[in-house]
């Protein structure tokens, strides 16, 4: 048999995925000790925000239950009465008060809510986030009133303590850096964890294993596969609810929104002219605004605000939930009952659109009940998914007899991926103030810690 010699030139077998598994190395390692390290730190914050998102996502129906005498009427088959009257009948309650905005009953199980002003206890702050506002609820067919909540942004007690739980643990502007520090590191750990998981298929594992929980394996390895599969089956919906939490944080949001205002892209808002009084015409009222804002094609439910001053207009603009998406918004003359400006859904930028919806996605609005089924599985997937991080974490804890902790990253990355590494964190760290603290904090723990380990190993060898 005749040996035919080998080709210096050509790759030896093997060599290929020898050389490749060297070059990836490095991400490897990189991937590995942040979602380790930061998944350890970040999981606890993680988790609270998932039982108090958990929480909120469900408030139409807590505020149902808690709220039911204010917000629900037993529907009758007769007419409503005139929207006026259903006003003079909170104003009669509160004489001194005046009305910001009315939102008829759309639904006929539901009551008429007056929102009212310049009542003495309640807390102003200039934010429409923020200020509270006396919501008189209305029986839109006996006139009668049902009841009165403080709300803030038409928002009920419970709904805003819920979210101020979710937002801040009702510690003010210093709480929400706790949801921040975990919108702006989810990322990296979910990447880093793709990165992890996926880098198995590399390896050799079938499809089926990437996809799927192993039912045989025991121990770690059963853990690690449904950790694994779980997070990858949860990935998208973790980078969704960080990346649209970040828009509204404190310094990370402050970011983005000088980013889309440089783009033009933000949240357009109806800007009307003066109008002027028409000799002794007296303005239209609440009925006749709701009759033009019809004829004009708005839908579903109306938020009314009526003029406070002469040269004010008429603002109706729709407010229903969720799809179809309904966003305009008309400036009514109130004495010509002319549409003096006008503005839609086709008015808003592309970034403002892509903002609006993922505001409704994360909050639970967007689709109604099966976007908040989908944020509870994602809720109470991440929890299981922490406590599987945790349970591997405490079978191969460092302090286990064998174990010794994995050696200092930055040690195995060339000095271009160094830089780049740097660079990349300096940039993300401009971007999101509380990721660029917190990293460095991290950096000098995970290098504090393995030189203790270092040192200590030393003096045992010795």
């Amino acid at each position: 048999m005749t040996t035919i010699p080998a080709d210096p030139s050509r790759p030896r077998a093997g060599a290929g995925t020898a050389d490749r598994r060297r070059s990836s190395a490095p991400l490897w390692l990189l991937a590995r000790r942040v979602h380790f390290m930061a998944g350890l730190l970040v999981a606890p914050f993680l988790a609270v925000l998932a039982l108090t998102g958990l929480a909120y996502a469900f408030t139409p129906q807590i505020n149902d239950v808690l709220y039911g005498d204010e917000l629900h009427v037993e529907a009758q088959t007769g007419n409503p009465r005139p929207l006026s009257d259903q006003v003079a009948a909170a104003l009669a309650v509160h004489p001194d008060a005046h009305v910001t905005s009315v939102i008829p009953a759309e639904d006929p199980d539901r009551t008429t809510r007056v929102v009212l002003m310049g009542i003495d206890g309640l807390h102003q702050t200039g934010s429409h986030f923020s200020s509270e506002s006396l919501t008189v609820y209305v029986d839109p067919y006996t006139g009668g009133v049902t009841g009165e909540l403080v709300t803030v942004a038409d928002r009920p007690p419970a709904q805003v303590w819920l979210r101020e739980l979710h937002g801040n643990l009702h510690l003010g502007d210093f709480g929400r850096i706790y949801s921040e520090f975990v919108a702006s590191w989810l990322p990296f750990i979910v990447l880093g964890g793709l990165v992890l998981w996926l880098g198995k298929r590399a390896r050799g594992r079938s499809l089926r294993a990437v996809l799927v929980p192993s039912f045989t394996a025991k121990g770690r390895a059963r853990n690690r596969s449904w950790h694994g599969v779980l997070g990858l089956w949860l990935a998208v919906g973790l980078l969704g609810i960080s990346i649209t939490g970040l828009t509204w944080s404190t310094y990370a949001g402050g970011r983005v929104d000088a980013a889309i205002t440089a783009v033009n892209g933000k949240t357009p808002s109806l800007s009307p002219s003066e109008v002027a009084a028409v000799g002794s015409a007296e303005p239209i009222g609440f009925d006749r605004a709701v009759e033009v804002a019809r004829s004009e094609g708005l839908q579903g439910e109306l938020t009314l605000a009526p003029p406070h001053a002469a040269k004010e207009p008429f603002i109706v603009e729709e407010s229903s939930e969720g799809l179809p998406i309904r966003k305009t918004a008309v400036a009514i003359d109130p004495y010509t009952e002319q549409v003096t400006a006008r503005q839609g859904w086709e008015d808003y930028p592309l970034m403002a659109k892509l903002t609006s919806i993922g505001v409704d996605a994360h909050s639970g609005t967007l689709f109604g009940l099966a976007n908040q089924l989908l944020l509870a599985l994602l809720a109470l997937g991440s929890l299981v998914l922490l406590g599987l991080g945790y349970r591997m974490w405490w079978q191969r804890r460092p302090t286990r007899s064998g174990r010794s902790s994995p050696p200092p990253v930055w040690r195995n990355l060339s000095v271009p991926m160094l830089v780049v590494v740097l660079l990349a964190a300096g940039a993300l760290g401009w971007a999101m103030p509380v990721f660029g603290v917190t990293l460095v904090a991290f950096v000098l723990l995970d290098g504090t810690v393995n030189a203790l380990r270092r040192r200590r190993a030393r003096v045992s060898a010795v």
